[in-house]
Formats: structure tokens, sequence, C-alpha cells
């Protein structure tokens, strides 16, 4: 049987599958390239999916739409030629490419997992799974993104991983830590935090704005953005990964750009990546010298000012032995197989997998909206009352007790409320469900309601 994992990226997305090894290999696409620019663009008439797409999308940025996975879960929409789409509907095209692509290359698809930032919220959970319905794929799991580059990891090195292990995922629109136990290739996920806003396209925004400075400042003339787009920017990006200077042009005149000051209008992201790694060590209650390694994903993990912010927390080098744009995408195929009945898997493959294990934690807290009374205001007052707090292994299910507020009440208004903090105040933190559940006859002040919340995958 065929199980394949896509790692749905913000710029670029991967799909993998197990082969007759039981090793994840990258599925190259048309272009006999291992990523896929996800982005949609109407050349023609027809939505089309990838590079030519992106080419299309520069030169006509009306018929096209690139980043809209920082949408997802949003009331948003895209108007992409004559089409207007949400980031749901985008995100589908882009799975049903990555779809298309692995069945011309290995047949029919059983099974898939697609991976989404470890710090996306319910609603954008939900649309990814909705994304993929609307592709034509059976997915039934979705796994965090650095815990897909861990489980990657784990088995690619199985032998020598032992402990505890930072997994430091930046790409194209969204940053993620994740702090790993490693145990005889099982995965133990301790700890995550991360940002969904913030990523290699914010850097490519930064870099706009610095040769918009320079070039007004030393021409004297208004800066056309035409004249250095973000596509422009994301190849002087990576020229500055390379060398500590560039020239660009703009106009007839020409602008030097040095890495050092790219990097200081970069500074204030870095600052935040590095105070995120930090809450996550706190959240696991580890110091950078109990982090025996770091473990890298995402292109702009290839940044050497990245590379130095990651010295700088944990003390050292971090661990380049793998392609940083291709572990996520070969760890959702690890687990798209791990997750499967395993009837349709050969000995090989099979024996493969029982090296592997891998168990999530909540990276958010969960709770409900209910009342009790302040002593010092001497009055009833609405609280968010934590069920299930960041950082449970996964599965969790706790029950908590409620009482009811009055005599003949008819029905609870039960809100599901997520947060990143243990916060207390309602007025911070999202509501993810409301509904009014109905009581039979008879309540009483003072009974009794269990809440139980369950978190599975």
């Amino acid at each position: 049987m065929k199980y394949i994992g896509i790692d749905l990226g913000t710029t670029f997305s991967v799909v993998a599958y197990l082969d007759e090894l039981g090793a994840p290999k990258i599925i190259r696409n048309v272009d006999d390239e291992n990523i896929t620019p996800s982005c949609v663009a109407t050349i023609n008439g027809s939505l089309q999916v990838g590079q030519r797409a992106k080419r299309h999308a520069h030169n006509v940025p009306e018929e096209g739409a690139k980043t809209f996975k920082r949408k997802m879960g949003e009331q948003f929409e895209y108007q992409v030629g004559n089409d207007v789409l949400s980031p749901t509907d985008l995100s589908a095209l882009v799975l049903k490419e990555m779809k298309l692509l692995a069945e011309s290359k290995i047949g029919e698809i059983q099974k898939a997992v697609v991976t989404i930032p470890a710090n996306f919220a319910h609603e954008a959970r939900d649309a990814t799974m909705h994304a993929a319905a609307l592709a034509g794929l059976d997915v039934e799991f979705i796994i965090n993104e650095p815990t897909a580059a861990a489980l990657y990891y784990a088995y690619a090195e199985q032998e020598d991983l032992f402990g505890t292990y930072a997994v430091y995922d930046l790409g194209g629109g969204t940053f993620d830590i994740s702090i790993i136990k490693v145990h005889n290739g099982d995965v133990e996920v301790l700890a995550s935090n991360g940002v969904s806003q913030l990523g290699g396209d914010d850097f490519d925004k930064k870099l706009q704005e610095l040769v918009k400075e320079k070039f007004e400042q030393e021409t004297g003339k208004d800066f056309d953005p035409e004249d250095f787009t973000e596509f422009d920017a994301e190849q002087e990006k990576i020229t500055l990964s390379q060398r500590k200077r560039t020239t660009v042009q703009i106009g007839r005149s020409l602008i030097d750009i040095r890495r050092e000051d790219f990097e200081e209008a970069l500074s204030s992201l870095v600052a935040q990546t590095e105070m995120l790694c930090e809450a996550a060590l706190d959240d696991a209650d580890l110091e950078p010298d109990d982090i025996k390694a770091i473990f890298l994903a995402g292109g702009s993990t290839r940044m050497p000012l990245v590379l130095e912010s990651i010295r700088r927390v944990f003390g050292k080098d971090p661990t380049s032995t793998a392609d940083v744009d291709e572990v996520v995408a070969k760890g959702a195929a690890l687990y798209a197989a791990f997750k499967s009945d395993r009837e349709g898997l050969s000995d090989v493959q099979s024996r493969a997998l029982d090296k592997i294990q891998v168990s999530e934690s909540t990276s958010m807290c969960f709770g409900t909206i209910s009342r009790t009374y302040n002593e010092n205001r001497e009055e009833y007052e609405l609280q968010n009352s934590i069920i299930i707090k960041k950082g449970e292994k996964i599965p969790v299910s706790v029950t908590e007790t409620f009482y009811l507020a009055a005599d003949g009440q008819k029905s609870v208004h039960c809100r599901v409320t997520e947060s990143r903090t243990t916060e207390k105040n309602p007025k911070f933190v999202k509501i993810v469900a409301d509904e009014h559940l109905e009581l039979p006859g008879g309540a009483e002040e003072g009974d009794e309601i269990d809440i139980t919340y369950s978190f599975t995958e």
C-alpha cells in the first residue's frame, strides 16, 4: 500500500513516501525538483500550482496568490484572476498537486499525513483537514512539523540518538521550536513553542525596506516597489547568505547592501525566536546544557544569522545531517505508515517502522468559561478555567467538576477556550466552540456537572 507525507509549507511544499525498504523518499516534481512553490496562479484561464504559477504571479500579481497558509482558519479571500478563493481552497489546490504528483510516480495513494506548525490554532488545524478532504486525500492524522522532523532524525540516526534534543524549524512563514526526548527510536515531545507569522517572507520584506531606505538616502528619489519586488528580495537574501555583500540595481542606480546591515534589520525578528526557544526550555524545565544537539528544519535555517542565534541560545552548533527542506515531509511519510493498520506493508517496511515511536504534547491550553465568586469584590464573575494544560502528553483526557448556578436551570452555556498560557481572563482567550447544552428538568443550584475534555491527535 502507498502512504505519503506532505509538508504543506508557506512558501514550498514537499511530498514523500515509504519505499520498499521502509525508507522515506522524496517525490520529485515535474521540474525535477524536490520542492514545489506553494503558489497558485491563473494561467490561460486555468488554476495552476508550482514554479510556473510563481513566475506568473511575479509578473502578474493580480492573477496569483502565495503565503496563504498564514491565513488558514481565518475569514479571508484572495482574488486570483476571476476566482475568489479562501486560504483553504488554495491549500487544497496545492495538496491536490502533491497528490497527483505522488500518484504519477508511485500509483494510487491509500493514506496521507499533512503537516502543520506546532503553534497552529484550532481553526487552522480544522481548515487544513478540510483542505485535504477537498484535495481528495484520505487524511486521518496531521502532525506538527517539528515533530515530523524529529521523527525522521530519530529514524535516520536511531543508533546514535539517546537523550534530549531541540528541533528548530524556521521556514518561509512560521517558526517552531520543540524540545524532544529520544530513546531507542521513541520520540517524546516535551515542549513546543512558536509563532505563525515569522519566517523567510518577513526577512524578504525587511530586505525590501532596507533597499528602499538606502535607495532614497543615496539618490533622493522616490522608491518604486516594482523595481525591487519580494521575488527580487528572496533572491538577494539567498545571495547574502552566501556572501557578505550584494549590489542591487534600482533603475540606473546601484545600491550596495552589506550582510551586517541586513542582519541588523532582522535583529528584532531573530530576538523573538530566541525568546521562544528560551520559553520552550522553561516549559520543559531544562537548561541549554541539557540539550545534546539541535536539529534543523526549514530553508531559513541556512542563514548565517539564524545559525549564530542558535549558538547563542543553546551554546553549541546545530547538527546538519539532512536536507532541511525535506526532513518534515520524510517524517510525515514515516508517520503515515506508522499510523496505518500495517496490513498492506511488507515485512521489511513493518520492521523499519517497529524501530520508531512518537508521542505528542499539547501546544496550547484548553478550558471553558465558568462562573466564580470574587471575594475581594464580593460578586460573581466569569473566568477561564483551564482543563487541559499546555505540554500534556497526547492522547489526554481530563474531567473537571462544575456546579449549576441556579434552581430550574434549563441549559449550560459551554464555551471551549484556547490560550497559549494559563490565562484566566475570558477577554484574552480564544473561543473555539460555543454551544448550549440542554439540561433535564428539576435541576437545582449546586448540582454537579462533569466536563471532560479529550485531546487525541
